[in-house]
């Protein structure tokens, strides 16, 4: 399928597309293998978001607080 065959598909059928790849992606991501030092230093980032001590900023915020926003 070519970006513009994607482009004229309804925003539904787009979502869907959108979640079948997200889903695949953190599965395949969920499966591989990340050295021992990757998986705690993600583990001790999320146990500091958890406990509230940093918080998480989504796209739109970060590309806002470097002015690309």
């Amino acid at each position: 399928m070519t970006a513009q065959e994607v482009r004229t598909l309804p925003t539904e059928e787009k979502f869907q597309i959108m979640e079948t790849i997200w889903e695949d992606l953190r599965e395949r991501f969920e499966a591989s293998e990340i050295s021992p030092q990757l998986r705690d230093l993600l583990r001790d980032r999320r146990a500091r978001v958890a406990k509230g001590e940093v918080r998480l900023l989504d796209w739109d915020s970060v590309k806002f607080a470097i002015g690309r926003g």
